[in-house]
Formats: C-alpha cells, sequence, structure tokens
C-alpha cells in the first residue's frame, strides 16, 4: 500500500535513527529526526577538536560478520572505506611479550588450527582443553548459547575447567573489548554467540577500519541521501516524555515545551535515555517496557595520544590483558586519513587510540591520571621502542552510559523492535537482533523496526 501520507519521527539521530531515516524515506515515508547533541553519530560519532584533528567517541572495529552494514555503506557508495586487514587478533603483553592467533584460508573450523596449535603463548593442553569446552557449541551451534545466560563467562568457564591463563589473557580482553566488561560480569552467552559465530563463518572474524572518520564516511552520507528525499533533520532539540493516551503515542513534547505529532514514532535512543522518556503509565503498568528497566548502560572511556616516535608498527587491532588498555590500535597504520597531529601531516610516529576498561572505577579520575595510567601501560607493553619517547597530544572522552550491560538474565529484558503500542518502534543495540550493541545490531535493528512500520502502515492503509 502507499505510504506517502505516513508521516514518522525518530528520537535520536544515532546509527540506528540515520539507518532508519534512510530506509523509511526509500520507502515514501515523511521523516523528521530529532537530535539532542550538536552532531550526528550517537556511539559512533565523531568531530574535529580545536586543532583539526578527527577524535572519535570510541575504537569503531568492523567486523566482518556485520554484513548488514556493509549493505548500507554499499548503497551509500562508501564501502571502500572500510579498509580490511590482515586476519588475526594479536595480543600485547607487560614486558614486551605477545602472541597472535592465525588463521588459514580453509572452511571452518580448519581456518582455526593456526590458533589451536601455534600461538606461540599458549600450550597445545590448554589449546585441547578450550577446545573441549567448545564441543556444545560445535554439537548444538547458535541454540547453545541461550542456554547460558544464567552464568557469567567466568563461571561457564570454571565449570569447563579450561585453564585461568586462557581467561585472564584471552577473554579478559576480548569481553572488555565486546561489551566492556570483565568475564566475572558479563553473561556467559555473550562470549559464546560471539565464538559460535567465528568458530561456523571464518570470514566473520575479519576485522577493518574505516580509512577515516564516521562522520564524513557513514554519518554525512546517510544525512545527505535521506535529505535529498525530503527527510528533516533537526540537532540540538531534546526530547522530554511521549505522549501516551488511549492506547497509542499522540505526540512527543520536547524540552523547550513544543509538542511535535506524527502517525508513527520510532525511539533510537540509548537505553537510559530510553526509559526517560517513556510516560510512566507504561513503564508501571505495561510488562514490556517495565522490563526495560532491567537494563543498564556501561561507562566507556576512550583515549587518543600521539607519540614522538615509532611505538607499534601494527597495522592492526590489538589486545591487551595487562594494564587498561584491552583493545587499541595505532591510527596512524590503520587509518589513511588519521595520519595528522594538530591538523598536519604525521608520519613515522604513532597516534595511538585505546579504549580504556574497565571504565567503572576509573570514571572519576582526572584527565591526567586516566592518560598517566594508559601512557604507563603502553610503557611496560613496548619497553623497548617506547623508551624515551614523548607524548605530544592527548585526548579523553568519557561517556557515562554507552552500551547496555550484558549481564546474566538480562536476555529476557531485551524487547523487540515492534512494541504493544501500535504506533511506537524501537531501535538500537539493546533490542533484539543478531549483533547485540554494536553497528552492526545499530543497522540490523533499524532494519527491523522499519520492517514493523511498514507492516502496520499497510494494515492501516488497506
Amino acid at each position: 500500500m502507499s505510504s506517502e501520507k505516513n508521516t514518522v519521527l525518530i528520537l535520536g539521530g544515532g546509527l540506528a535513527g540515520l539507518t532508519a531515516a534512510k530506509r523509511l524515506t526509500d520507502k515514501g515515508f515523511q521523516v523528521k529526526v530529532l537530535e539532542k547533541r550538536d552532531i550526528f553519530g550517537g556511539k559512533v560519532s565523531s568531530w574535529k577538536d580545536d586543532e583539526g584533528d578527527w577524535i572519535e567517541s570510541g575504537t569503531h572495529c568492523f567486523f566482518g560478520a556485520y554484513t548488514v552494514l556493509y549493505d548500507l555503506l554499499k548503497e551509500i557508495k562508501t564501502d571502500h572505506a572500510v579498509v580490511w586487514k590482515e586476519h588475526q587478533l594479536t595480543y600485547t603483553l607487560t614486558g614486551g611479550k605477545r602472541f597472535t592467533f592465525n588463521t588459514w584460508d580453509l572452511p571452518s573450523p580448519l581456518h582455526l588450527l593456526p590458533a589451536i596449535a601455534k600461538n606461540g603463548y599458549f600450550t597445545f593442553g590448554e589449546m585441547a582443553a578450550f577446545s573441549k569446552s567448545l564441543i556444545p557449541l560445535a554439537l548444538q551451534k547458535d541454540q547453545y548459547a541461550p542456554t547460558q545466560d544464567h552464568l557469567t563467562f567466568a563461571e561457564w568457564a570454571e565449570q569447563k575447567k579450561f585453564g585461568r591463563r586462557l581467561m585472564d589473557k584471552m577473554f579478559r580482553p576480548m569481553a572488555l573489548a565486546l561489551k566492556f566488561i570483565p568475564p566475572e560480569e558479563i553473561s556467559a552467552k555473550i562470549i559464546l554467540d560471539v565464538t559460535e559465530t567465528f568458530y561456523r563463518l571464518p570470514r566473520s572474524s575479519c576485522m577493518g577500519f574505516l580509512k577515516g572518520a564516521p562522520q564524513e564516511y557513514i554519518h554525512q552520507p546517510l544525512l545527505d541521501y535521506s535529505a535529498s528525499k525530503g527527510a528533516v533533520f533537526k540537532n540540538r532539540t531534546a526530547v522530554d516524555e511521549l505522549l501516551y493516551d488511549g492506547g497509542e503515542i499522540k505526540g512527543v513534547q520536547l524540552r523547550n515545551g513544543e509538542i511535535l505529532t506524527a502517525d508513527y514514532y520510532l525511539c533510537a535512543l540509548p537505553i537510559h535515555n530510553l526509559n526517560r522518556v517513556l510516560p510512566e503509565s507504561l513503564r508501571k503498568h505495561d510488562r514490556f517496557f517495565g522490563g526495560l528497566a532491567n537494563l543498564d548502560a556501561v561507562p566507556v572511556i576512550s583515549v587518543q595520544i600521539w607519540y614522538d616516535r615509532e611505538i607499534a608498527t601494527d597495522d592492526n587491532v590489538l589486545f591487551s590483558p595487562d594494564g587498561v588498555i584491552p583493545v587499541y590500535a595505532n591510527l596512524a597504520q590503520t587509518t589513511p586519513d588519521y595520519r595528522t597531529l594538530r591538523g598536519m601531516p604525521f608520519s613515522g610516529k604513532t597516534r595511538f587510540e585505546f579504549c580504556v576498561a574497565p571504565a567503572k572505577n576509573l570514571m572519576g579520575l582526572s584527565t591526567e591520571e586516566i592518560i598517566r595510567q594508559v601512557d604507563l601501560s603502553v610503557r611496560n607493553c613496548y619497553p623497548e621502542t617506547s623508551r624515551g619517547a614523548k607524548v605530544l597530544k592527548s585526548t579523553l572522552v568519557k561517556i557515562p552510559h554507552s552500551v547496555y550491560a550484558p549481564t546474566p538474565f538480562m536476555e529476557q529484558y531485551r524487547p523487540t523492535q515492534t512494541t504493544p503500542v501500535r504506533n511506537l518502534f524501537l531501535a538500537g543495540g539493546f533490542s533484539r537482533q543478531l549483533y547485540y550493541d554494536s553497528m552492526g545490531g545499530a543497522v540490523m535493528s533499524a532494519n527491523l523496526a522499519v520492517d514493523g512500520i511498514v507492516k502496520e502502515a499497510n494494515l492501516k492503509n488497506c
């Protein structure tokens, strides 16, 4: 049925909201997007600082598994901007030691043989014990992980007895890189889901980086595309509350007192902001919405440091179980457009970007102290090449509420994109889809939400 006269108000201009705007304008809907910040992009946002250098909200790696994301980039003709790296995972340790999980270009699970047999750190016995623990994944595939949501990954690993070193050196930085919380807190389901995907689909664990800023290669192209088809984007526009009456949403009250109305409403907000704008009548008296209060958000800290010499030559993502830098990259190697310092060419030196985690106990520290701890972690991992290195510049971004915390028993509270309210839909990584709270998850959730809106509009117009 025609949807030309149907209007949609999207709350939130992150990747989910921008994806939904494109999808809806493609289908003929009239779309308006509200974003409270100056910039769009949400948890994937990027901006230039006063000195002309791009700053990101975090270290954004592109996994091969995110097929819906690459479909979107192809549609806006920026898929060429993803620079794929060698298919391997490298871990750096205190004292300058390191080990690497390599892969072979063979069918699953043979592609993982090098990682098991010759990673250069774990013994064959340790890897054999780990492999044995994954037998249920091999037999039950994606049906096994959902049965383990009642355990933390640390509890699951203790039951499987695959060794303390594997937990501390391999899985601790993996958990912190994926969801910013340690194995003692993260649901076993999350790690097992990811492991099963990597085990079953060889290319899913490939990683890449954008050649530059998400603002230039994702967000602005999406804004330009949707605006060319009539979408309206309003930044610096904060929502106060959804107005609910008679079984549907009647409008959105802005913080300035203005009320906006539409036929359909799509909340593409992070979970803490979604809970804030939901009317009390829905939060207290509807089980679907009431359960959302159980979902909490994780704090995240991102740090960049420019050094006056080349400390690391790796053109790839790096993991570290030691110190406060579980996942990081040398952007001077991985990201061609970021080879700048104060807006000028910056070559032969180092520009690190770090995810600093777990951030919960670091959020109250000063910028100087966090930078000091990060710098110490770098010097511990690179004792030789960092000797005498000077910090030329550093930046820090704190996000008190980022991705939702996937702790045990939380899966039951993750909502579908279609809600019990006929004209209200949800998008965001916290909602139910394959990729959790990630770039892939944002795009998939938007796709599913748009499918729901189209279905409802067709029913209404019939």
